[in-house]
Order: C-alpha cells, then structure tokens, then sequence
C-alpha cells in the first residue's frame, strides 16, 4: 500500500479547512441574495411622499364628474387608499393594458371600503358620462368605488401636467391622437401622494401601469403589496 506523503497531507488539511470556513459563508450568502430578491416585492420600509418645495405632496384638488353623472371631489375619497390614472375610451394601445392592470387592482380590494380607483379621462369630449358608462361596463367593472371621471379639457390638462407631474396632450402623432405617460399614482387615506423606494433609496414617484418586459417586478405587483400597506396604516 502506497503511503501519503506529508506534503499530500499537508494539501489536504489545506482543502478540509478552506471547506470548513467557506461553504457556510457560500450558503449563508445564497441565502441572503434570495431573501434580498424576495423582499424587492415585500419591502419593509414605510412608503414614501412625493414632496414638492421640500413639502410632503397632497393630491390637487378637483371635482369632475364621474359616469354616472355624479359629482365627484377629492375629498370624497379622505378615508381610502386609491390609485389614480390619466386615460381614454378610444385609446387603442397602453391604456387597453393599463386598465387591464387596474381590474387587477379592483378584483382584490374593490370590495374593500378603504380602496377606490379614479380614471380621468383627457378626450372629455367624447368621453361624456355615458361613454364612460359604457366604457365601464365593457371592461367589466362591478365596483361602486371605481369612478371614471370627465370635465372641462383644461381643467382636466392642468391636473394632469401641472397637478400630478404626468404628461398629458393632444398629438395627432399618436394612436387615437393622444399622448399620456401610462403612470398610476398612490394616495393615501390623509390624501397624500406616496410611493415606494428604487434601489437608491429615491422614491420612484409614480407606478408604471403598463408591463415592462424587461424587468422581473412589475408596477402592478408592487401595488398589490403597497395599497395593503397602506390600508394597514
């Protein structure tokens, strides 16, 4: 029988002790990457506010009507968590998919009276309330708290471009001869517009309401977890 020599020794004792130290540091590691991953959804810090001036952002005030001819006000949704979008009937491409996110929304906490929805229309002179009406009911929206909203075109132009920061315009370069950014914003029960972090710790203002391809976590999937955090406040 051929015997080890120290040297084959030596290099052994080396190998057993480098495993000894590094594979709990490999697996502990793996571990954490997948709790880091896991918690990109189900984050833990409290959400952010838009601040403006250095000031925490409340929602602008409005009153519209909705598609059942109602009056309808910001304040009448003081007391819920809502999520909020710029949006039209005839659109022929990202707000088919926006509002198909929203019924997302809705099938989860529609029924809740600390959620609601608001989509305003920026082609209000199509979109009267009996379009709405019919809009609604096509998507299949069975909630009382899902208001689709139109007024005056000004108006509704300055609450989009000026009120909430989301790009909204007549262009006849466009599908349906609107432009609008596909964004969805989150308030809070005390009317403040919140958000989560990115990665940097900056908040990410507002929520993509359309799928991106190319990242794994959606807008509408950190929603989900956010509205519940912010019902639970």
């Amino acid at each position: 029988m051929k015997l080890i020599s120290s040297k084959n020794i030596g290099l052994l004792i080396i190998i057993i002790l480098f495993g000894i130290y590094s594979i709990p540091k490999i697996i502990n590691r793996l571990s954490n990457e997948n709790i880091i991953d896991t918690n990109r959804l189900h984050q833990k810090e409290a959400l952010s506010y838009l601040k403006i001036d250095g000031k925490d952002r409340k929602v602008p005030d409005f009153i519209l009507t909705n598609q059942d001819s109602l009056f309808i006000t910001n304040d009448d949704f003081i007391g819920k968590v809502y999520v909020l979008e710029f949006f039209f009937s005839r659109c022929p491409d990202i707000c088919i998919e926006m509002n198909r996110n929203m019924k997302k929304l809705d099938k989860k906490f529609g029924d809740s009276n600390d959620f609601g929805i608001v989509s305003i229309t920026i082609d209000p002179s199509h979109d009267r309330p009996y379009i709405l009406k019919k809009y609604s009911e096509d998507l299949g929206v069975k909630s009382q708290n899902w208001h689709f909203l139109t007024g005056d075109r000004n108006y509704i132009y300055d609450l989009a471009n000026k009120g909430f920061n989301i790009y909204a315009n007549e262009n006849p370069n466009f599908g349906g001869g609107f432009e609008h950014q596909g964004y969805f914003a989150l308030i809070d029960k005390q009317g403040y517009i919140r958000s989560r972090n990115d990665n940097y710790g900056n908040p990410i203002l507002y929520y993509l309401g359309i799928n991106d391809q190319s990242i794994d976590l959606q807008g509408i999937d950190m929603l989900e977890n956010d509205i519940t955090k912010l019902i639970d406040e």
